[in-house]
């Protein structure tokens, strides 16, 4: 096993002989679904989120209930709640998102992989009880995949999924209206297969309100046809869109028309559905991994753009390599990365978070100052190894407070919609100390 600096070696023998981590905090709420990584896929937007002065977390317990967990924050008494709905657990797509609104309603989207929309919100601000389900628009809801809820800074929402299959999907954008307490239909179909291929995307809203996404197009069911890593911003909620350079899209956006700020060829283990931040200036970030040429060894990489050109730059040097193919889920050595950029000026700093076999399926925490050559730092941060596990965090806690929570739990995956045998683990908080 190869160590990619001298601190994360240290890091990972010190687990080994002393069993604890100096790097975080687990706060442990109770036993989760484990047999596959339905309650730990990165596309989970959010697994746990703040408003007021709670934290909320969701996630399927053994008998495949959603349950929902809320705690004041900086505090481990957590008072949970299973509510009355369920989900297709043996399927690792059918993920939950929650998010709170600007009055502190709890919204929560469930259960999806191509099939009609699973909806409701809470009863009353900051409470655990939830309503009945109910329709956002009505229109094109039949056929969900992948919803999403971001807030914006106004406190309104953004929810955002895919209708139609993997290889064949259309992208829909949603806004709820805080004080109407209404959503409207922004888009029917931003990014659009044209029936030939679907986009896979990752999204984020900066402190001004601009919403950052980039994509990757996919050809078929089969994740090695994953191709291109493309780019768009809206300043008007999601109602116009341009690329990097300022140059308006129609929309639709499609193949032809996307601006690729890196060309990636089929082939090439590059993942889909990772991660994009942006700092305080709204300059955006990107995290994922790919082969750079056939003969190399999958890394994980960060884009971002600097004096008019987009930078590729890796984050370490893997050596443990793995071969990216097939449908439906896949059980694989290292997990989609979270990016996440804090501070400003000369102390501005990117962090990469990610779980990785080559150190033992522990989560790695990467971190450089952002300047002409980035120099990363990798530690262990995890209490003990997480399996299939990939980052989630706390974004609304971020965003207030600069402190990253990510949702842990130790999870299996099978190849495709297979699950392991690997009995309910302890769902917990882990609160990274001094990212």
């Amino acid at each position: 096993m190869i160590r990619w600096t001298l601190s994360l070696f240290f890091s990972f023998f010190f687990l080994l002989s002393f069993g604890q981590n100096k790097e975080s905090h687990l706060s442990e709420i109770g036993p989760g679904w484990s047999a596959n990584s339905v309650n730990a896929p990165i596309f989970r937007k959010n697994s746990l989120v703040s408003a007021g002065r709670y934290q909320f977390v969701a996630y399927y317990d053994s008998l495949a209930r959603v349950v929902l967990a809320r705690r004041i924050i900086g505090s481990d008494r957590w008072t949970l709640a299973p509510t009355p709905y369920t989900g297709k657990v043996t399927d690792a797509h059918n993920s939950i998102s929650i998010m709170a609104d600007g009055d502190g309603y709890l919204h929560m989207s469930w259960d999806h992989h191509n099939n009609p929309l699973r909806y409701c919100r809470s009863l009353s601000p900051y409470s655990l009880e939830m309503g009945s389900m109910e329709p956002m628009t009505g229109n094109w809801e039949e056929h969900v995949s992948y919803p999403e809820f971001y807030r914006f800074p106004n406190d309104d929402l953004l929810f955002v999924y895919r209708d139609g299959g993997s290889g064949n999907g259309n992208m829909i954008l949603n806004r709820y209206h805080t004080e109407s307490r209404k959503w409207e239909r922004l888009h029917d179909n931003l990014l659009d297969g044209e029936g030939k291929r679907n986009a896979y995307w990752q999204l984020c809203i900066d402190l001004k309100g601009c919403i950052h996404l980039s994509w990757v197009w996919r050809e078929t069911p089969d994740v090695r046809t994953n191709h291109d890593l493309c780019y768009a911003r809206s300043f008007d909620v999601g109602l116009t869109w341009q690329n990097s350079r300022g140059q308006a899209y129609d929309v639709p956006i499609t193949q032809s028309t996307a601006e690729v700020i890196r060309h990636i060829p089929q082939g090439s283990n590059l993942i889909n559905q990772t991660s994009i931040c942006a700092d305080r200036d709204g300059n955006p970030y990107i995290a994922t991994y790919f082969r750079d040429h056939p003969d190399a060894c999958t890394q994980v990489y960060v884009l971002f753009r600097q004096q008019g050109e987009w930078r590729t730059e890796p984050v370490g040097n893997r050596t443990l390599d793995f071969d990216l193919g097939g449908t439906g889920s896949r059980s694989i050595p290292l997990s989609r990365p979270q990016v996440i950029c804090s501070g400003k000026g000369r102390k501005k700093k990117l962090h990469v978070v990610f779980r990785d076999e080559e150190v033992g399926d522990h989560i790695v925490l990467a971190t450089a100052f952002l300047s002409d050559s980035l120099q990363w730092k990798h530690r262990i941060i995890s209490p003990r190894p997480v399996g299939r596990w990939e980052p989630s965090y706390d974004t609304e806690l971020f965003r207030k407070k600069n402190k990253v929570h990510l949702y842990f739990q130790n999870v299996g995956q099978g190849q495709g919609e297979t699950t392991v045998a690997l009995v309910a683990q302890t769902v917990g908080v882990l609160e990274v100390i001094k990212p």
